[in-house]
C-alpha cells in the first residue's frame, strides 16, 4: 500500500564502487595513505565488534532509505518546509524507530541502551496519533523491503516503544548506543546533506561509528560538485576502533579503506561552514582562516557528513563554534569522530582537550570543537587560541 508522507492519515487505535551547524571546514587535496595498525589491535577490534558493526551498518542504512522516501516525497509535494516540519518529524521519529528495532532485533543477548535525541511523548497526544499512524506505515513498509523482517509487522505501541529506548543518559559505564537520527534536518528539508549517526560507547569510550549520508556524492566534494546531480551519491562510513575507516556506496558497494588529508600547508586549502548561518560564529571561523591564510571562499554543508568527507580526505580542517550558551549534544558528534580519528584525523576541543563522551548527553567543551590531522593541529591550535582571545578583548 502506498503511503502518503506528507499529508494526514486516519487516526490510529492504540496500539559503493568507492571512488558539515556551527561549523568551519576547510578543503584540500585528497590523500589515501593508510594509517598503519597492529595486526593484533585489527584482530582484537573486529573480533570484539564485528556484531554490533553489521547490526550498526544494516539499522543505518534501514534508516536512510526511510528517510530518503520521505524527502524524495517532501521534494515533490508542494510543502513549504518554513511553514511545515512534519515531513521531517515523520522521518526523524521513524529513522529512531526503525534503528532502535533492529539493534534489538540483530543483538537480543545484549542489555540493549540507546541515547537518542527523540522521546514519544508529542507522538502519545491525541495531536500526534495521526503523525504516528504515518510513521508506523512508514516503518513497516521499510522493514517489508529489506526482507529479512517481513515476517515483522510493528504497532503504533511497538513503534513507541523503539523510540523510547533512545531515553538512556549513557555515562561512564556498560554499553551505550548513541544515535542521531536525522542530523541536519533543515538540510534535509532543503534537499541538501543531512545524516544518520550511529555510535557505540563502551565504558565510556567510543568504539564504532556508521555515518549514513544519502546525500553525500560518492566523489569528492567542492564548490563545483557539493551536490552533484549528474554524479552517485549516497555514503556509508564507518569504523571500529583500531580497524580504521571504510566508505561504500549505501547500495553496497565494494569497501574503500579511506584517510584523511596529509597536507601541512593551510594556505592551499578552502573551507567548508555551515549552511545555516544561526548555528556558527562565522566572524571568529573567518578569523582563523585568515590567520592560517586560507584565500578560496566557503562552501556550505550541513551535518555531519562533513566528518565522512574529512575522513576520505575531501577537507584538511573542520571547526565548530557555537554561539554562547548552547551545549553540545553526544549524538551530534560520536560517530563522526570515530569515523575521522580512525582515519588518522585528531578531534579535540578548543584547548586541545579530547572529547569525553562518559558524561551523559552532553558534551563538557572548552569553547568548540576541532577537526584536522596530526600535521596541521600545532599550527590551528595556535590560530584558534589567538582568535579566542582577541575576539575576548574586544568584547571587554
Amino acid at each position: 500500500m502506498a503511503i502518503n508522507l506528507l499529508k494526514t492519515a486516519p487516526k490510529v487505535q492504540s496500539s559503493i564502487t568507492s571512488k558539515p551547524s556551527a561549523s568551519l571546514f576547510f578543503t584540500t587535496r585528497r590523500s589515501f595513505s593508510v594509517p598503519l595498525y597492529s595486526p593484533l589491535a585489527l584482530a582484537v577490534s573486529s573480533m570484539s565488534y564485528e556484531k554490533e558493526l553489521a547490526a550498526a551498518k544494516k539499522a543505518a542504512s534501514l534508516a536512510a532509505r526511510l528517510c530518503q522516501k520521505v524527502q524524495k516525497a517532501l521534494l515533490q509535494s508542494d510543502v513549504q518546509s518554513k511553514s511545515d516540519r512534519s515531513p521531517v518529524t515523520v522521518a526523524d521519529y521513524g529513522s529512531q524507530a526503525l534503528v532502535s528495532f533492529v539493534l534489538e532485533r540483530e543483538l537480543p543477548s545484549v542489555p540493549f541502551s540507546m541515547v537518542a535525541e527523540e522521546d514519544s511523548g508529542d507522538l502519545r497526544k491525541e495531536s500526534g496519533q495521526e503523525t504516528l499512524h504515518r510513521i508506523t506505515e512508514l516503518v513497516n513498509e521499510t522493514l517489508s523491503s529489506e526482507g529479512s523482517y517481513s515476517a515483522s509487522t510493528l504497532t503504533a505501541e511497538d513503534v513507541l516503544r523503539a523510540i523510547d529506548n533512545g531515553k538512556s543518559e549513557g555515562g561512564p559505564t556498560g554499553r551505550h548506543w548513541v544515535l542521531d537520527p536525522i542530523d541536519g534536518t533543515k538540510g534535509f528539508l532543503r534537499g541538501d546533506q543531512y545524516a544518520t549517526a550511529l555510535a557505540l560507547l563502551d565504558d565510556g569510550k567510543v568504539v564504532l561509528g556508521v555515518l549514513a549520508c544519502p546525500n553525500l556524492p560518492l566523489e569528492p566534494i567542492g564548490s563545483s560538485n557539493q551536490h552533484s546531480p549528474l554524479g552517485d551519491v549516497g555514503c556509508l562510513f564507518f569504523s571500529t576502533v583500531g580497524a580504521g575507516t571504510y566508505m561504500q556506496s549505501l547500495a553496497g558497494s565494494t569497501l574503500t579503506k579511506v584517510s584523511v588529508s596529509t597536507t601541512e600547508n593551510s594556505e592551499e586549502a578552502s573551507f567548508f561552514e555551515s549552511y545555516e548561518a544561526a548555528h556558527s560564529l562565522h566572524d571568529l571561523t573567518s578569523s582563523i582562516a585568515q590567520k592560517l591564510g586560507v584565500k578560496a571562499p566557503p562552501v556550505r554543508i550541513d551535518s555531519q557528513a562533513k566528518y565522512g568527507a574529512l575522513s576520505r580526505g575531501d577537507g584538511a580542517i573542520y571547526l565548530r563554534f557555537p554561539h554562547k550558551g548552547y551545549r553540545e549534544k553526544i549524538w551530534d558528534h560520536a560517530a563522526g569522530c570515530i569515523v575521522v580519528r580512525e582515519a588518522g584525523g585528531v578531534v579535540t576541543d578548543a584547548a586541545g582537550n579530547a572529547l569525553d563522551f562518559s558524561r551523559g548527553r552532553y558534551l563538557d567543551l572548552h569553547e568548540g570543537i576541532i577537526v584536522t590531522n596530526q600535521r596541521l593541529m600545532p599550527s590551528l591550535l595556535k590560530a584558534v587560541q589567538e582568535a579566542l582571545q582577541q575576539r575576548t578583548s574586544s568584547t571587554l
